[in-house]
C-alpha cells in the first residue's frame, strides 16, 4: 500500500471547471468568453505570475461561504478517489472578504466542508491559514487572528504564498506569524521558489518557518542546501507545478537529487491540481517513474510527510501505523 500524505495543496486551486459552471449558474457569475476550462486550467507551462492569474479566475466563487463549502467538501472527495491518506490544505480568506468577520465566516465554511468530506471518506484533513505577500501588514495580522481563534478546530497552520518575484519582502509579515507561532500554529512559508536560494533563511529567520514551499532554488546554493539539512527545514515538493510556474525547465531538472544528497527532507504536494491537470497520485508516481526513487525511499517520503505534517496526534498515530505497515511490506 502507498501512504499518500498532501501536504502543499491550494483550495483556491481545486475549483474544477465543471463545479465553477455549476457555482457561476447559481451565483449568475458571466462565463468567459473561452469557457471554464480555457480560463482556469493551464495549457503549457509559462510564469508564477501566469499560473497565478488562472488561479485567481476561481475567486468570485469564494465570496460565498456555501460555496467555500462545497469546494472544501469536493476537495476531500476527489483526495479520497486520489488515494490519498491526509490533505493539508491552504486558504487565503483575506483575498475573499474585507474584514476579519468576513474572513472568519468563509474560514468557517471552509472547515465545515473539511469536515463533511472526512465523514463521507475518512481521509483527514488540517486547514493551513494564508496570508499573502501583496497584503498589508493590518490584513495579515488579521488572518492570523482569524486562525488563532479557530487553533484546535481545524486550523492546523500559518502560510505565506503570493508573488516572490513581484513581493519578495517578509519584514511586513513578522507580527502576523508571531501571533500565529504563540498559538503553537505550524509555520510554512512559500520561499526560494522564484526568488533566490537566501530567501529560505530569511523564511526561516524572520518568520520561523519548518517548512519551505517549493524552495526549488534552495539547490542553486550548496551552503543553504547544507544550511536546511542542518537546521532540519523540510522542503514541499511539488513537481509538476515547479515546471508549470518556471521555477524549473523540466521534471528531469527537479532538484529532488541535489536535495537527498543534501540530507534535505521533502515532502510531497499537488500545490494547484486544477490549473495543472496532475493530483498527488500523479506526482508521487514521479517519485519513481522519473526520479528513480526505491521502494524504501518512497515509506521514507510517508514518514517525512507525517512526522512533519501539522496533525492532530490521533491522526499521527493513525498515519504512522499506515507507514509502518508499508515498510513492512517492501
Amino acid at each position: 500500500m502507498t501512504v499518500l500524505v498532501n501536504l502543499h495543496s491550494h483550495l483556491e486551486g481545486r475549483v474544477n471547471p465543471a463545479t465553477a459552471a455549476a457555482l457561476a449558474k447559481e451565483a449568475s457569475i458571466p462565463t468567459p468568453g473561452d469557457g471554464w476550462d480555457d480560463a482556469i486550467v493551464l495549457k503549457k507551462p509559462g510564469s508564477l505570475t501566469t499560473y497565478l492569474h488562472k488561479v485567481a479566475a476561481t475567486y468570485p466563487f469564494f465570496r460565498s461561504p456555501e460555496a467555500v463549502r462545497r469546494i472544501a467538501r469536493e476537495a476531500v472527495l476527489e483526495a479520497a478517489a486520489d488515494g490519498e491518506h491526509h490533505l493539508e490544505l491552504r486558504f487565503g480568506p483575506a483575498t475573499h472578504a474585507t474584514d476579519e468577520r468576513g474572513m472568519g465566516t468563509l474560514v468557517d465554511a471552509a472547515l465545515e466542508g473539511l469536515r463533511d468530506g472526512r465523514a463521507s471518506t475518512g481521509v483527514s484533513t488540517g486547514l493551513v491559514l494564508a496570508a499573502l505577500r501583496h497584503h498589508d501588514t493590518d490584513v495579515n495580522e488579521a488572518v492570523a487572528r482569524v486562525a488563532v481563534a479557530r487553533a484546535g478546530e481545524g486550523i492546523v497552520g500559518f502560510d505565506l504564498a503570493g508573488d516572490e518575484l513581484l513581493y519578495p519582502a517578509l519584514e511586513p509579515h513578522v507580527k502576523a506569524f508571531s501571533i500565529a507561532r504563540a498559538a503553537g500554529l505550524g509555520i510554512t512559508c512559500h520561499a526560494a521558489e522564484a526568488a533566490p536560494a537566501h530567501w529560505a533563511q530569511t523564511a526561516v529567520s524572520l518568520l520561523g518557518a519548518t517548512r519551505i514551499g517549493h524552495g526549488a532554488h534552495i539547490a542553486d546554493d550548496p551552503d543553504v542546501m547544507a544550511w536546511c539539512a542542518d537546521q532540519g527545514i523540510v522542503v514541499e515538493i511539488c513537481p509538476t507545478s515547479n515546471v508549470y510556474t518556471g521555477a524549473i525547465p523540466a521534471l528531469q531538472q527537479h532538484p529532488e537529487q541535489a536535495f537527498r544528497r543534501a540530507g534535505i527532507a521533502m515532502v510531497l504536494g499537488d500545490d494547484n491540481p486544477v490549473q495543472t491537470g496532475r493530483m498527488l497520485a500523479d506526482e508521487h508516481a514521479l517519485l519513481t517513474d522519473v526520479f528513480g526513487w526505491s521502494a524504501t525511499e518512497v515509506v521514507n517520503l510517508a514518514r517525512a510527510s507525517i512526522n512533519a505534517a501539522f496533525l492532530e496526534p490521533a491522526d499521527r498515530i493513525r498515519l504512522t501505523q499506515l507507514a509502518d505497515d508499508a515498510l513492512s511490506h517492501i
